[in-house]
């Protein structure tokens, strides 16, 4: 059964699949950067009422399946997720020797697409994406943004 959200004026249920990868497609979220990143996504994401319902961190990209209330745009959600997630990776890891030293630190662009009937296939998608990266940190870390 769906799960509904609901206002004081509007019963809703708007889940999209969101892809965003960092500049020049750069292999750079692995390590501490790869943990720290989920982490400023849900605090963002909570800040303006949005669910992710699942996520994962790849190496050169990040999968996000988002539940956001009709009020926001995505546009609005990811300028907002995009831009306050490069200021703060740009606080916390540029005084490291890494190549995290540009405050631009997503590319321009996303992947977006709604999900409807095939939900519990997209969350399944993007809940195997770090197991078919061959880039990946290794069994031991637990991945999951749940």
């Amino acid at each position: 059964m769906e799960k509904f959200h609901q206002d004081s004026h509007v019963v809703w249920e708007c889940t999209y699949h969101v892809v965003i990868v960092p500049k020049y497609r750069k292999r750079v979220l692995y390590g501490p950067v790869r943990k720290r990143i989920g982490g400023i996504l849900r605090e963002l994401a909570k800040q303006k009422g949005i669910e992710i319902v699942k996520g994962n961190v790849c190496p050169d990209h990040v999968h996000m399946v988002l539940s956001i209330p009709p009020k926001y745009s995505v546009a609005h959600v990811m300028g907002f997720m995009k831009g306050k997630s490069a200021i703060r990776i740009h606080c916390e890891f540029s005084q490291k020797k890494m190549v995290l030293m540009q405050k631009s630190f997503w590319s321009r662009g996303y992947f977006v697409r709604t999900v409807g009937i095939d939900k519990e296939v997209v969350k399944k998608y993007v809940e195997d994406q770090w197991k078919k990266d061959k880039f990946n940190d290794g069994p031991q870390l637990d991945l999951s943004w749940n």
